[in-house]
This record gives C-alpha cells, sequence and structure tokens, in this order.
C-alpha cells in the first residue's frame, strides 16, 4: 500500500513523467501492432487502425512530457 500513497501525492512533475511513460508504452503497443499486420499471410487484407499514426502521435508526445518533467523530477 505504501506504492498507492506515494502515487496519490505525487508531485505535478511525476503526474507528467508518468503520463509521458503512458504514452510510450501505448506506442510501443501500436509498434508491435503494426508489426504482426505487416506479417500477416494475407497481405491484401485491409487493416481498420493506424498503427503508424498511433505510433509517431504517441511517441512524440509520450516523450515531449517525459522531456518536459525530468528536469524538475532530477532537481527533486
Amino acid at each position: 500500500m505504501n506504492w498507492l500513497h506515494e502515487l496519490i501525492f505525487l508531485s505535478d512533475a511525476g503526474r507528467v513523467a508518468l503520463l509521458g511513460v503512458a504514452f510510450v508504452v501505448l506506442a510501443l503497443i501500436a509498434m508491435i501492432a503494426e508489426r504482426r499486420r505487416g506479417k500477416r499471410a494475407r497481405i491484401d487484407r485491409v487493416g481498420l487502425m493506424p498503427w503508424i499514426t498511433i505510433f509517431v502521435f504517441s511517441a512524440v508526445i509520450g516523450g515531449g512530457l517525459i522531456a518536459t518533467a525530468l528536469p524538475a523530477l532530477i532537481r527533486g
């Protein structure tokens, strides 16, 4: 339960960094999904989700949030 207490009373920079990590995880999931779609047996089947777009937007937003929060986290 100590981790829950730390999560509740996290600083603003910590919350921004946590949101950035969530976006990076979403980007990794989109990258894996795009690789799976590219390696399927019937390549003529059209996919519904724009995985490359989701990957790029999530990676840029996540990287920007982490880069924004990192100086405040280093300072403490």
